[in-house]
C-alpha cells in the first residue's frame, strides 16, 4: 500500500451555535459531536498534485477537545488534530496527494471533556479519486526529404509518434500536422497532415516554393500530451 500523505492540519474557530430554548446549561445537555460536512466529496486529486478536504464538526459546549481521524478502507486511522478550542464549531483540513489510496475513506470525530474523558463520537464516509494524468508523447525520426528540391516539386515527410505507456510505443490513429517556416519569416504555417498507422508511423507531402524549415506537431487529446519533432531544413532551387 502506498504511503499515506501526512495531512495539513488546521483547527479554527467557527461561529458559536445558538442553543434552542436559550439558557440550557451544560448539565442539562447530552454531550455530542456531529460531523456536519466533508468537502469536497469525493476528493478529486490531480495526478502529481494535491487537494485539500475540509471537515466541519459541531460539538456541544461541554466538549473541551475534538479529535478527528481519517482512514482509507483497510488501513489504520491517522489522527488529524488534538487542538483545544473554546467554540462549538470545529474545522479541520487534510491534504491528499496522488500517492494516497483511492476509494472509500472514513472520518471519525471524538469529543473529550475537560477531564480528558471521551464523551461523544461520530462517523462519516467520503471518497478519494486520483485523476488519470495525460501520457507523454514524442515524435521521433522526423525527416523532410529531399534536403534539396526543385521549386514546385514535393517534399515528403515521415516520422513516428510514440506514447510512454510504461515504455515508449507507437501511438496509432492520431493526427500529426506538418508546419513550415520560410526563410526570413517567423510564422509557422500548416502544410499537411496525416493520421498515424501501425507503430505510430506517419507520411505526408507538400509542394515546395521557398527554402525553409519543417516540423511535425501532435496537438494532444484527452489522454495524450502534445509534442513536436525536431526541425528539418529543405533548400529550394529553381533548376
Amino acid at each position: 500500500m502506498k504511503k499515506i500523505a501526512v495531512g495539513v492540519i488546521s483547527a479554527m474557530v467557527g461561529g458559536a451555535m445558538l442553543l434552542s430554548g436559550g439558557a440550557a446549561s451544560a448539565q442539562q445537555k447530552t454531550s455530542d459531536v456531529d460531523i456536519q460536512s466533508i468537502s469536497p466529496n469525493p476528493v478529486v486529486v490531480p495526478k502529481g498534485g494535491e487537494r485539500d478536504a475540509f471537515i466541519r464538526v459541531d460539538a456541544t459546549s461541554d466538549v473541551d477537545k475534538v479529535v478527528v481521524k481519517v482512514q482509507p478502507e483497510g488501513e489504520s486511522f491517522r489522527t488529524l488534530s488534538e487542538k483545544t478550542v473554546t467554540r462549538e464549531s470545529w474545522r479541520f483540513a487534510v491534504s491528499f496527494n496522488s500517492n494516497d489510496p483511492e476509494g472509500k475513506w472514513s472520518a471519525i470525530a471524538e469529543g473529550f471533556n475537560k477531564d480528558g474523558k471521551k464523551v461523544a463520537e461520530d462517523k462519516a464516509f467520503f471518497s478519494v479519486d486520483i485523476e488519470e494524468g495525460k501520457a507523454d508523447t514524442r515524435i521521433t525520426r522526423f525527416n523532410a526529404d529531399p534536403y534539396k528540391v526543385r521549386k514546385g516539386k514535393y517534399v515528403h515527410f515521415n516520422g513516428r509518434l510514440q506514447v510512454n505507456d510504461g515504455g515508449w510505443e507507437g501511438a496509432r490513429g492520431e493526427k500529426v500536422h506538418i508546419y513550415y517556416r520560410a526563410n526570413g519569416y517567423s510564422t509557422w504555417k500548416w502544410v499537411a497532415s496525416d493520421r498515424t498507422s501501425w507503430g505510430g508511423k506517419f507520411y505526408a507531402k507538400a509542394r515546395a516554393w521557398k527554402s525553409g524549415t519543417y516540423k511535425a506537431v501532435f496537438k494532444g487529446d484527452d489522454d495524450l500530451k502534445g509534442s513536436e519533432s525536431r526541425r528539418d531544413y529543405v533548400r529550394v532551387v529553381r533548376w
